[in-house]
């Protein structure tokens, strides 16, 4: 070999060396490790009030995130662990598993009902929100269906079709709950996927069509929903009632501004502003950090949703179909989660009970979210080492010429 050639050789292997000390991207980490982070400070601050009122320590919400999170980052790290080779061969069990979960919820008894809503399973020390668990199958369910059935999703309606209706089934059983935010993130989810499987477009116009008039006709036809949409629509005019938790959210994001009132000088989270540590807690970090902590929070989830993307490109890129399919779905389920709670917190959307994720109080949606942020650097991971595998084999050939 040449001089030159040994040292191309020489670059190549520093450069696969270095792909292989690369296994976790570090800006997706780091913009989850800011969202966990912000989200502790905020939870701590949002439920002081609310929590030395009704349990007599102002930092309980705050030990029980904390608990929360770390559970989550246990969850990622053995979703890390996990090859991806393991889900793709098991999606049919965690579709079972999803219909079991969500059918578990209709039996009277087990189901645990809050607000009017049966959406929970006691599991001793909280209660497991079904529906997060669910996206997470689901999504898992779509990237193996597709990497299977690819070329029927793009030729034939009736592959097109299938996963539509284990999508509506599921959906059904989420809004028996009722859990309509969680029916429409699932489509959303769903839907996405099948377009970028090359699902053709007039089947998907079709469908999207089909579906989009489905939520509006059960919107229109649930009373509780028509209530919260005319309160969406205009909540002053009944601020008191059924506008009553928009319009506070409203005066709280309001309230705060440039720089927001300082972090724990919320007003609105004391006494006027319902569920301040969980769906809202967007609009108590408006108060109090101002114009300046919602840009931070929406260039964190903004960097989110770039490296889930970018994520998948490569995986696509590098053959790692299922794992590819897999990070578009947690991208689209984390980002849209996220820019739907920010709408509603500022009026955008009517009220939908979704959470903010990373950030807002609940175990649940804690444990899944960082499972699937696990699932991501997966992802990452085996596409590196595909690429690196590439690399060594050229690299062989190199030296045999």
């Amino acid at each position: 070999m040449s001089a030159a050639d040994l040292q191309a050789t020489r670059d190549a292997g520093q450069q696969l060396r270095v792909q292989l000390a690369q296994r976790l991207d570090p800006t997706l980490v780091v913009c989850v490790a800011a969202l966990l982070g912000l989200g502790l400070v905020m939870v701590g601050s949002a439920s002081v009030g609310i929590a030395e009122r009704n349990l007599g320590d102002p930092f309980h919400y705050l030990y029980r995130q904390t608990v929360y999170v770390i559970l989550g980052l246990l969850a990622a790290a053995a979703m890390y662990r996990i090859r991806l080779a393991y889900w793709a061969a098991a999606t049919a069990l965690l579709l079972v598993l999803a219909f079991l979960l969500l059918g578990l919820l209709l039996i009277p008894g087990v189901g645990v009902t809050v607000n009017g809503s049966t959406r929970w399973l006691s599991l001793g020390l909280f209660n497991l929100q079904v529906s997060e668990v669910v996206k997470l199958l689901i999504t898992l369910y779509m990237a193996g269906y597709l990497c299977r059935h690819a070329r029927a999703v793009r030729e034939r309606f009736s592959g097109f079709l299938r996963p539509m209706v284990v999508l509506s089934l599921v959906a059904v059983l989420l809004l028996m709950q009722p859990d309509f935010g969680a029916a429409v993130v699932l489509m959303a989810i769903g839907l996405t996927l099948l377009f970028l499987g090359g699902a053709r477009l007039w089947q998907f116009g079709l469908l999207l069509g089909t579906v989009a008039g489905a939520l509006v006709a059960l919107a229109v036809t649930t009373p509780y929903r028509m209530a919260r949409l005319t309160a969406f629509v205009d909540p002053w005019t009944d601020p008191f009632n059924s506008g009553f938790q928009l319009t506070q959210s409203l005066i709280a994001i309001g309230s705060g501004s440039w720089l927001g009132a300082g972090l724990g000088a919320s007003v609105q989270k004391l006494f006027y502003l319902p569920e301040a540590h969980n769906d809202f807690l967007f609009a108590v970090l408006a108060e109090e950090l101002g114009l300046a902590g919602i840009a931070v929070v929406i260039l964190l989830f903004g960097g989110f949703l770039w490296r889930s993307f970018a994520i998948a490109r490569a995986a696509e890129t590098a053959g790692q179909t299922f794992g590819a399919y897999a990070a578009y779905g947690v991208g689209v389920w984390i980002g849209l989660q996220a820019f739907v709670n920010m709408a509603v917190n500022m009026g955008l959307l009517p009220t939908k009970g979704l959470t903010l994720p990373f950030m807002s109080y609940g175990g649940s949606s804690m444990l899944v979210s960082c499972a699937a942020v696990g699932l991501l650097l997966r992802v990452h991971r085996e596409t590196v080492e595909s690429r690196a595998l590439r690399g060594s084999r050229v690299l062989r050939g190199r030296r045999a010429s």
